[in-house]
């Protein structure tokens, strides 16, 4: 175990700041004709109005500060740097987890959960089950930058993960936690080290060999909705395809050639994400109870001072161009035992509800590569789960890991 672990601390200079108010205020903005129903993407009036608000009344330091309230840490592990946070657990016998995120995720969006993980007798729960947090910016995003290996992709992440777990911080078994693309991590450290894992816990489903296909850059493979679909099912479908087929598109077909425009317009860039928030996050909520001008703006400066938006877009690309391969035949080809949370206000699937999603995942075809021992479904929440439902994110890692403690 490394007992030489420096704290890190959040510091960015002024001359990073100075010239982001810069090309704030000098930003060219576009005419936006006929969308003031967005049907176009983000309009330029809502978009005007969060910059307004960066420019003139968000508060770095206060946000700085805010992200400096957990103990965190940098180091290197292969030549890459990787920033985490580590808070230890409050309980008796604390289970180490790691927690990943996805895109546009940071590790902020993990924030709300870890308190109470690891000290859940301060909010009425368990001290038998807290944990010991690890919280890292996936390679590439956040603080955990620049990227040193071009290859870099969900099974890079988790090798690195896996030795920051076991050589770095001394765990001989550990829990992990994924979502979006957090969960291809989450799910690769579950196939291949499931014998040094207690266990594991997804916010989704997606098979390891996801963006393999002939095109990987579309979602549909190709397929029109069938003629006999409902018309609530054809509606749902379409939704899903409008929700996140671009993004997947572009960030596969030509991540560098959308980089030169995010990396040098931090306006551009917050459209880019921004758009991703909004249409992910929950179809039933409204997105300003959840996501307020400040958090956007944090995330979006956690991005743009690390200069990190093209090295995360293209983790896309990357698990297509260096394909997943098995480390082994059995089945299920995800050994470690496995929890879910599903969020039914995501829109995928079409027709999700709290009542059926469970059902959906369990009759389907991804339910075969998971050995599960906990699914369940909350109404509340899109696809930023622990930012959007913290408390069933809290439920779900604490009863997938009393079962598997039990």
């Amino acid at each position: 175990m490394n007992t030489d672990l420096k704290p890190f601390e959040i510091n960015v200079s002024r001359e990073i700041i100075n010239d982001l108010e810069t090309r704030l205020k000098t930003t060219r903005w576009s005419e936006d004709l006929n969308n003031e129903d967005s049907y176009y993407g983000i309009s330029t009036a809502y978009l005007k109005d969060i910059v307004h608000h960066w420019i003139n009344s968000y508060d770095w330091e206060a946000a700085q500060k805010e992200l400096n309230s957990f103990n965190q840490h940098k180091i290197e592990i292969d030549g890459q740097a990787i920033h985490f946070i580590y808070e230890k657990g409050k309980g008796p016998n604390p289970t180490p987890i790691i927690l990943s995120h996805g895109w546009p995720w940071t590790y902020w969006h993990w924030s709300k959960v870890i308190r109470q993980l690891t000290d859940p007798a301060s909010y009425g729960r368990d001290p038998e089950q807290s944990f010991d947090v690890i919280v890292p910016s996936l390679p590439g995003f956040g603080f955990s930058t620049p990227v040193k290996d071009g290859e870099m992709n969900f099974s890079k992440m988790a090798e690195l993960w896996h030795k920051l777990m076991t050589e770095t911080l001394g765990y001989k078994k550990y829990a992990a936690s994924g979502s979006d693309y957090g969960m291809l991590v989450t799910a690769q450290l579950g196939h291949k080290y499931a014998e040094e894992l207690i266990g594991i816990h997804l916010g989704q489903e997606m098979p390891l060999t996801i963006f393999q296909s002939e095109r990987p850059w579309d979602l549909t493979e190709g397929q029109m909705i069938p003629k006999e679909a409902s018309p609530e099912l054809r509606e749902g479908i379409i939704k899903f395809q409008r929700t996140y087929a671009s993004h997947v598109a572009v960030h596969m077909l030509d991540a560098q050639t959308i980089t030169h425009g995010l990396n040098d317009s931090p306006v551009g860039m917050l459209a880019w994400i921004l758009q991703r928030w909004k249409k992910w996050s929950d179809i039933h909520g409204n997105f300003e109870d959840v996501f307020s001008k400040d958090d956007i703006i944090t995330f979006a400066m956690i991005y743009w001072v690390n200069q990190a938006i093209g090295s995360s877009i293209r983790v896309y690309s990357n698990a297509n161009r260096y394909p997943w391969k098995p480390s082994h035949n059995r089945t299920p080809i995800v050994e470690a035992p496995a929890g879910f949370t599903f969020l039914t206000g995501d829109a995928y699937p079409p027709l999700g509800t709290e009542e059926n999603r469970v059902g959906i995942f369990e009759n389907g075809p991804m339910a075969s590569q998971f050995n599960t021992i906990y699914a369940k479904a909350f109404k509340k929440g899109g696809h930023f789960g622990p930012w959007e439902n913290p408390e069933a994110f809290i439920e779900g890692i604490t009863d997938t890991f009393r079962l598997l403690k039990n």
